[in-house]
Parts: C-alpha cells; structure tokens; sequence
C-alpha cells in the first residue's frame, strides 16, 4: 500500500508543478483505503487554505462525516507548515508520514505580528465572553 501511495504522490506533485502550483501533494488512507488526495491549488483557487493537506482533509471528513480522523494517516510529500501541522492535529491522525523535510534555508515572507487586545478596555465584554464558553462546555460535558 505505501507504494501505491508513493507512486500517487508523485503524480499529484507533477499535476500541480505543470498547473503552475507549489508541488506538495496529500493522500489520505484508512482502513487499508485511499479515501482521499490532493495537490497544492493557492494559485488556481486564490486561497490561503488550498493546501494539499487541507484539501485532502476536507474531502475525508466529506466522505467519513466526520471531523475527526483518528482511524486514519495521511501521506504528505514534504513535512506540514506550521497551519497544516496544526489541522492535522485538530483532525487527530492515527499517523503522518512525510517523504522530505522542509527546507530551512527557504525565506519567510510573512511578516504577521500578533497583538494581545488591551483587556482593561474591555473587562465586561470579557467576562460576558468567559461566561460563553464556560456555559458550552458545561452543557456539553453533561
């Protein structure tokens, strides 16, 4: 079965490098079954989300009905970024395999800094807002 994933990963990777996209590829398998695979498609779809990982993500949760995909691994071509990593853990994996490693030297273009809001400003709206969350799980776990 690894092969045959192999062999479909590189397929996917040559689709999207003559499609102009970054060639990364995803499959998704469970139960000894491909249930699910992708290419990279930013430039196509104009989608920060157009990952590999993350569509094939969202067609086995399609197809499972379900978000949660402990039951199965996924084959990716080269390791996650850190987005991908992160919804590959939300998704709860059994397994991730990847055939090569990031490239360290590769330049960061992002340049996002993330800012704490001043909660002062805001110390109703907070706590209205911890009540929230603390009334969901508390239906919820019951």
């Amino acid at each position: 079965m690894e092969q045959k994933v192999i062999n479909i990963l590189k397929k996917l990777v040559i689709k999207a490098s003559n499609r102009n996209e970054t060639p990364v590829a995803a499959v998704i398998v469970c139960e000894n079954k491909i249930i699910s695979k992708a290419f990279n498609q930013r430039n196509k779809s104009n989608s920060t989300l157009a990952h590999a990982e993350i569509l094939a993500i969202q067609k086995a949760n399609k197809k499972l009905k379900s978000w949660r995909l402990n039951e199965c691994s996924i084959y990716i071509t080269i390791k996650p970024c850190a987005m991908c990593e992160a919804v590959i853990k939300e998704a709860r994996f059994k397994s991730v395999y990847y055939l090569l490693e990031r490239v360290p030297e590769k330049k960061q273009y992002n340049k996002t800094v993330f800012q704490k809001l001043d909660n002062s400003a805001y110390d109703n709206d907070i706590q209205n807002y911890i009540s929230i969350i603390e009334d969901f799980w508390k239906k919820r776990r019951k």
